[in-house]
């Protein structure tokens, strides 16, 4: 029972460094072994569960599987719901998908915090898509232990102990076949790229890419905390104040950037558009507008006027 103990222990560490010994709690249950896992840990922990199971619809039979893994749930000693969400096509299946999801779990919760299965192995994979993206430090730091409402206390474990330790229980968890689909970057990753990182760098490569999560999540928070100041000083209205933003550091004005454009509607900024929306910034030589996102009928842009960064949208030709 090993595997077994060794989850039980990180749900009991997480609950006492992050939830001041609140045993309330929710976990965000799939079917499958990981979360599968940590409803059993959170029980055996002494914790009071809801296990929140979203049925995403995507496949034949979801609602079944749902209800299956609400039962499972509830046989191990938690209270379960099932919750039926429509998935969108916004940024492509996988992100609609996620949206979704975490929408309905935030709605579901009852004030609670929800816990979430994800294993070291997918916090390197994190990790790896955000290197490839060029996503910068928010990325490569990885998925937060806790960042409110929602918590993991399994990224210091491994895919495969959540596996055994469902065996160890006596659990039957689900296969998710999206989890095997080569359609999905994520999949690709995890069964082929890593794979081969591995075996090419002698081993060790998920664990290190783990630990460089770790070792920039403070340094990561810091500046953000840093960048919220600076936003705080440069927001005016919508708009942005030009010339305090062009005088702060780089690690700090492509943040203040980066979250001005996600709140005012582009989704997920590329390093290439934050770059071209900091030429209006810093390389003012009277350039055009910066397109960042819309729909079909609207364009989403960034224009300078004066001494302020402001929105616009414009028909698409």
């Amino acid at each position: 029972m090993d595997r077994s103990r060794a989850l039980t222990a990180a749900v009991v560490d997480f609950v006492s460094a992050h939830l001041h010994g609140d045993r309330r709690v929710c976990v965000a249950l799939s079917g499958g072994p990981d979360s599968l896992a940590l409803t059993a840990a959170a029980v055996h922990a002494g914790c009071e569960v809801l296990a929140l199971v979203v049925d995403h619809g995507l496949q034949p039979g979801s609602a079944d599987v749902a209800e299956g893994a609400a039962v499972a749930a509830r046989g191990l000693g938690a209270q379960a719901r099932v919750l039926p969400v429509t998935v969108g096509s916004d940024g492509g299946l996988e992100a609609a998908a996620r949206s979704a999801r975490y929408a309905a779990l935030d709605t579901a919760r009852q004030g609670r915090p929800v816990l979430l299965g994800h294993t070291l192995d997918d916090q390197a994979e994190t990790v790896l898509l955000g290197l490839g993206r060029g996503s910068g430090p928010a990325a490569l730091s990885g998925m937060r232990r806790w960042r409110a409402p929602w918590g993991r206390p399994l990224l210091d474990l491994r895919r495969a102990d959540t596996v055994a330790a469902c065996a160890e229980w006596g659990l039957a968890p689900v296969d998710d076949p999206h989890n095997a689909d080569p359609r999905f970057t994520r999949v690709r990753v995890r069964t082929e790229v890593l794979p081969l990182m591995e075996d090419v760098l002698g081993g060790g490569v998920a664990a290190a890419l783990a630990r460089t999560a770790d070792l920039l999540a403070d340094d990561d928070a810091f500046l953000g905390e840093m960048a919220d100041e600076l936003a705080a000083a440069v927001t005016d209205g919508d708009d942005l104040l030009v010339a305090p933003l062009a005088e702060a550091p780089i690690a700090l004005r492509s943040r203040v950037l980066r979250d001005w454009l996600r709140a005012g509607g582009a989704r997920e900024p590329t390093s290439r558009i934050i770059e071209a929306v900091e030429d209006l910034v810093t390389g003012w030589r009277g350039q055009g507008p910066v397109a960042v996102g819309g729909d079909r009928e609207r364009r989403l842009e960034v224009v300078r006027d004066g001494d302020l960064l402001v929105w616009r949208t414009s028909a698409r030709d």
